[in-house]
């Protein structure tokens, strides 16, 4: 019997593919492939897998180890990520890596309150501990939903340093109080209550620390440049979000646009950073694979809308590479709504012709599969259904909820493929989570 075209490109997948099986070498191909690039950007096609999580701390720790990577940046926000930055440089008084983790209050906690971030936090402050502090690595946030957290650390660092711009900062922010410390409420009243927006406040305190900078830097020290830099960084997200709230209930702005302009802006600007003692920052990100996966590959960019990995490689051309990851069963840590508590949800086999049904007619449990040469790679940009699972999971609507084209050889540098995946475990476990997975025939019950 003679096979399709479909089932021969499955072939030829498995043939091209890395095995991956456990050793220190499945990674080998994957640091060849990235060579002397500075910004690697490591996806995830859920927000809730332990194998993903697992697999790009171990990539992390060879980055670190063998190609001298010195950040980690991820999607989250800046001054919760700031805390584990300060914990991993030996900088805080917090003496565990989940104490370090507390300020993650926000949901989804899961997201970076969990066992496989705890362990990377233990490995970066053991390591950061034989190094000196110059070559310390560092673990930041790049998004931009801390508008409230933010101002008060802005406030806060101001405080230690001159307390009657403390106060100015205060009445600056001040505007914000009829919301009541809920930044959603803040747009809405803005849009629909008649209150007056903060966006003269907010720009008006970022150049204030601005222009204030050196006499800052004076009375901190050298020592403060990391936090007069952390400082600026929370004043600039206290005014993009700002605007991101207001546009939640506007027309005219993006929300998506608005964010991961956001986030690669602060990339950039950790760049520059640290890289101000001549010694060139080399970032790892870990973001969703909607975040990091060129948009122009697939039906955002036909929306009109940008992503971080598009705008990397706008923005460093050959200096980035981006890695896709992909499951097609298994289980996933979502919710079912937002703010829903945590859920272990049986993930359904992939769609019949996507992309992740393709990488499992292979037959490897799991591989490294490089994109960017070659006939196999040309195959690999046809349009196919891909799936994308965020803090929400709706197996009940998953092919409206879940699914988008995309072209995957446009899309990512290299992909990594994990058969059946298990679910993400909390450090903060509800009893639907602990409650176990769903039968195999939810929700049809068939």
């Amino acid at each position: 019997m003679a096979i399709t075209d479909y089932q021969a490109l499955a072939q030829d997948i498995a043939q091209a593919a890395h095995h991956l099986q456990g050793s220190a070498q499945d990674y080998d191909p994957l640091l060849q492939m990235v060579g002397d690039a500075s910004v690697v950007l490591l996806g995830e096609a859920t927000h809730g897998t332990r194998e993903f999580y697992q697999a790009r701390a171990d990539i992390t720790r060879r980055l670190i180890q063998e190609k001298n990577f010195n950040t980690v940046a991820v999607e989250a926000d800046w001054p919760d990520a700031y805390r584990v930055n300060r914990h991993v440089r030996g900088l805080s008084n917090d003496r565990h890596a989940a104490d370090a983790l507390d300020d993650f209050q926000r949901f989804p906690l899961w997201m970076w309150r969990n066992s496989e971030i705890v362990a990377l936090v233990d490995w970066l402050r053991a390591y950061n501990r034989e190094q000196r502090q110059e070559a310390a690595v560092g673990f930041y946030g790049l998004d931009l939903y801390s508008l409230y957290s933010s101002l008060a650390a802005v406030v806060a660092y101001l405080e230690q340093l001159d307390p009657e711009a403390a106060e100015r900062a205060r009445e600056r922010y001040s505007c914000f109080d009829h919301a009541a410390g809920e930044a959603q409420d803040y747009g809405y009243s803005v849009l629909f209550r008649g209150q007056p927006s903060c966006e003269h406040e907010v720009v008006e305190q970022l150049q204030a620390l601005q222009r204030q900078r050196e006499d800052l830097l004076r009375a901190d020290g050298l020592a403060g440049e990391d936090e007069q830099f952390a400082a600026e960084q929370n004043a600039l997200v206290v005014k993009n979000a700002e605007r991101y709230y207001r546009a939640m209930f506007g027309r005219h702005d993006n929300t998506w646009n608005l964010r991961d302009q956001h986030m690669s802006d602060t990339l950039e600007a950790l760049r520059g950073h640290l890289s101000r003692a001549g010694r060139p920052a080399k970032i790892v990100v870990w973001e969703h694979n909607s975040h990091i996966g060129d948009a122009t590959a697939t039906e955002m960019g036909k929306r009109g809308e940008h992503n971080v990995g598009q705008l990397a490689r706008r923005r460093y051309g050959d200096d980035c590479r981006l890695i896709g990851f992909t499951t097609y069963t298994g289980t996933v840590t979502a919710a079912s709504d937002w703010d829903a508590p945590a859920e272990r949800k049986r993930v359904r086999p992939g769609l019949r012709g996507s992309y992740e049904e393709l990488l499992h007619e292979t037959g490897l449990d799991r591989f490294y599969l490089d994109l960017r040469k070659g006939e196999l790679a040309e195959r690999l940009r046809k349009p196919r259904l891909q799936r994308a699972i965020g803090v929400i999971y709706r197996p009940e609507t998953e092919r409206f909820s879940h699914y988008f084209k995309s072209r995957l050889a446009d899309q990512f540098d290299a992909v990594l493929h994990f058969d059946h995946t298990r679910a993400l475990e909390p450090l903060d476990q509800a009893s639907e989570w602990i409650q176990g997975e769903a039968p195999e025939t939810y929700p049809s019950g068939l």
